[in-house]
Parts: structure tokens; C-alpha cells; sequence
């Protein structure tokens, strides 16, 4: 039985909210984290990148617990659970970078914000329970708008507040807005977001142990039809991504002199584009192309925006950063929800949580290496070398997407077909 149009669209505007005042609160901190840690507590360019390696390593670990959990209880005691800690997390980060003595503070408030982060997975498994296949890929769009429109308001308002001195030091006022948008996440999840998965869906399947670390689970997941290929091209994708993450405010600043406050503004452009490409281009082009197809654009796109990123630096273009930077967001914005849509299509529906959990872990673990090569590669080879490198496995990504095939969704399609005329 097919969730119903007329019921999944009210709840698509729930779980679009619940995201996009997520990672509106992660975008404040994104451009001036790892300068503030850098310049506050003395430490090298590289270890300020790692907050944001230890932040995904903590994601690798946990998230694929909270997608095998949603599978059993259902997606909202799992969000519930994932935004109050967060608050908790970008709360204590605050507190860090405002009175903390010690860079061990943040890097343990970075891991319990990875610990308790479950939104993505949890939240593509949420659209995956009230969405057609067909219509997948229009549904995790919205994810990635979310995202987009968190980068749009996020690293710019984030830009500005990292300004002002908070117990004699900047950074920390971002951090506790970010926590009291989590509290107003919280209230919105419990009085607004209702439960996608009915308890006759469920998974009743009972997991060994709950631990981090599930590879039987991982290995039932890589073995569906074509899984395993996707979600090697995303970590590949991601890991090339994320060198930007922590360097790129670095760049900013040595390659054309813009401070924390203009780096969210190229930040926030680049938003835009994403939240266009992935919240308006994403629909007429999911009816005319295949994921498939999808993915190998935006792995090319991406590798021709970080050569753009390695000629803008060279030239000391500000007009080009932008260029690049509009052009990178477009590649994004046709792989980030293309992957998930592939993945779920080929997943029965009681696997949902399981399947994307693990997808979501192996690109937390992608984002644990991204940002630590890009901060050695910046450090040790120059601040060309993470976008080089990044430019370079894109098109690793590209060679790895022309293994995708589209019949490998066949054997499940009848698997969720058998399992919804059961469930009538």
C-alpha cells in the first residue's frame, strides 16, 4: 500500500522544519570554529580542523544505532532524543569557547553533538516511510533544501555574532543561539512532527546488541542490489567535499583577505544556490533523468567547481570564489539527495532506518577523514592542496558512479510490493 499523497505532504513541511533548524544552528558555527580554536587556544591549523573529524567519527559510530532503533520504535522518539542533546552539545560548545581553558572541552562537546546527531539518517528514513518510490528522490530533495537553506541563513548570521566577545572571547554567542534553537527544535518535534512508521510496519527483527559498531547489520545492507556501489561513491564524494569544511575559512582569509564575516557571506550565497538547485531544479530534473544519472552529473559538476576553487585562489579572484563556489553547490545539489532516493528504492520497507543509517555512518566517516586531510594538506602542502585533492576525487566518484546499474532495483521492488499487499 502506497502512502498517500494528501497525508505525506503536511508531514513533509514537519520533518523539513525539524532539519533545516537543525543544521541552521550548525551553519552559525561553521565559519569561524576552527579560527577560533585556532587563535584562542594556540593550536595548529590541523588540530582545529579535527573538531570537525571528531564531530563525524562520533556520527560514524552512533548514527546506524539510531537508524536500527527508529526501525523498531519509530522515527519521533528518535528525533525527540537527537535535538535535546544537541542543545545540550552546542550549549557546552559554547561554554568552551567563552570560559573553557582546555581545546579537550570541545573536542568532547563536538562528540556528544556527534553522538546525539540522528537527524539526517533519522530524517531520510521519515520521508522514505511517507513518500512513493517514485518520488523519492523529489522527498530527500527536500533534506538537502533544508541544508542549503541552513547554509543561506546560518554561516552569515553565524559570521556576524562570532563577533561579539562573550567573557572577554568571540565565538561563543553563536554557539548558545544555536542551542536555543535546538529548545525551540524540541518543542517543535514533540508538538508538531507526528509518527511516519505505524507500529504494523516496524522492524521486528531483534539486533544482537545495540552497539556502535553493527557488521552484520552493515553487510545485510551492502548486500541489496547496487547499495554498496552507491554508498562507496558517496563516501568517496563526501570525503572530497569536506576538505573545504574546515579550510575553507582559511582560504578565505590567505587566498583574498575576508575575515569570519565575509566568509559567511560567500557561505550563505552558496547556500542559496543549493536551496534553488535542491528545492526548485531537483523536481523537473527527478522526472527527467535517473539518480543514476544524477549522481554521475554532479560528481563532474563538483570536480570542475574545486578546479575553479584551486583558480579563483590562483588569481586572487573574488569573482571566481563566487563562480566556483555557485558551481560546486549545483554539483551537491544533484548528488546529496540522489543517493539516499537510490538507496531507499532498494530497500525493503522495514529496512528503511537500518539501510539509510548506515549510508548516513559511512558519510560521517567520510566527514572524519575530509576535514582532517584538508587540514594537513593546508598545513603541510599549501592552501591549494585540500581543493586539488578534493577536485581529484570527484572524478574517482565519477569513475565509481558508472557501475551503477538501474535494474538493480527490480528484486526489491517486489520484496516491498509482497510486504505491502501483506500489510492490506
Amino acid at each position: 500500500m502506497r502512502p498517500p499523497d494528501m497525508k505525506s505532504a503536511p508531514r513533509l513541511g514537519a520533518i523539513f522544519l525539524t532539519v533545516f533548524i537543525d543544521l541552521l544552528g550548525f551553519g552559525l558555527v561553521l565559519p569561524f570554529l576552527a579560527k577560533e580554536a585556532h587563535e584562542t587556544f594556540g593550536v595548529s591549523e590541523f588540530v582545529a580542523t579535527l573538531l570537525g573529524s571528531t564531530y563525524s567519527l562520533a556520527q560514524f559510530l552512533f548514527v546506524p544505532v539510531w537508524g536500527r532503533v527508529s526501525d523498531r520504535v519509530g522515527r519521533r522518539p528518535v528525533l525527540l532524543w537527537s535535538v535535546a542533546a544537541t542543545a545540550a552539545s552546542m550549549a557546552a560548545l559554547g561554554a568552551g569557547l567563552a570560559w573553557g581553558q582546555s581545546i579537550g572541552w570541545l573536542f568532547a562537546a563536538r562528540a556528544l553533538g556527534g553522538v546525539a546527531t540522528a537527524n539526517l539518517g533519522t530524517a531520510s528514513a521519515y520521508i522514505a516511510d511517507i513518500t512513493r518510490p517514485e518520488d523519492r528522490t523529489k522527498g530527500m530533495g527536500l533534506i538537502g533544501m533544508a541544508f542549503g537553506l541552513g547554509f543561506i541563513l546560518g554561516p552569515g548570521i553565524g559570521g556576524q555574532l562570532a563577533l561579539v566577545r562573550v567573557g572577554g572571547r568571540m565565538g561563543a554567542l553563536p554557539c548558545f543561539v544555536a542551542a536555543c534553537l535546538s529548545a525551540i527544535n524540541l518543542l517543535w518535534v514533540f508538538l508538531g512532527v507526528p509518527e511516519s512508521l505505524p507500529a504494523q510496519r516496524r522492524s521486528r527483527k531483534r539486533s544482537p546488541r545495540h552497539a556502535p559498531l553493527d557488521f552484520s547489520g552493515a553487510r545485510r545492507t551492502l548486500a541489496l542490489p547496487g547499495v554498496a556501489v552507491a554508498v562507496a561513491v558517496n563516501f568517496v564524494g563526501v570525503v572530497s567535499f569536506t576538505n573545504l569544511d574546515q579550510t575553507f575559512t582559511f582560504y578565505c582569509g590567505d587566498r583574498f583577505g575576508i575575515d569570519e564575516r565575509g566568509t559567511g557571506f560567500v557561505l550563505a550565497f552558496i547556500g542559496v544556490v543549493a536551496a534553488l538547485v535542491q528545492g526548485g531544479l531537483m523536481r523537473p530534473l527527478s522526472k527527467r533523468l535517473s539518480e543514476i544519472a544524477l549522481i554521475r552529473g554532479g560528481t563532474i559538476v563538483q570536480a570542475s567547481a574545486f578546479a575553479a576553487l584551486v583558480a579563483a585562489g590562483s588569481v586572487h579572484s573574488r569573482g571566481l570564489l563566487y563562480a566556483a563556489g555557485a558551481w560546486l553547490a549545483v554539483g551537491n545539489g544533484l548528488t546529496a539527495p540522489s543517493v539516499p532516493a537510490f538507496i531507499s528504492r532498494r530497500t525493503p520497507p522495514d529496512s528503511q532506518g537500518a539501510a539509510l543509517g548506515t549510508n548516513q555512518s559511512v558519510a560521517s566517516l567520510a566527514r572524519t577523514f575530509g576535514p582532517a586531510m584538508g587540514g594537513f594538506l593546508y598545513a603541510n602542502v599549501g592552501p591549494k592542496g585540500p581543493y586539488v585533492a578534493a577536485s581529484i576525487g570527484m572524478v574517482f566518484a565519477f569513475f565509481l558512479a558508472l557501475r551503477l546499474r538501474r535494474g538493480d532495483s527490480s528484486a526489491v521492488t517486489s520484496i516491498a510490493q509482497a510486504y505491502d499487499s501483506a500489510a492490506l
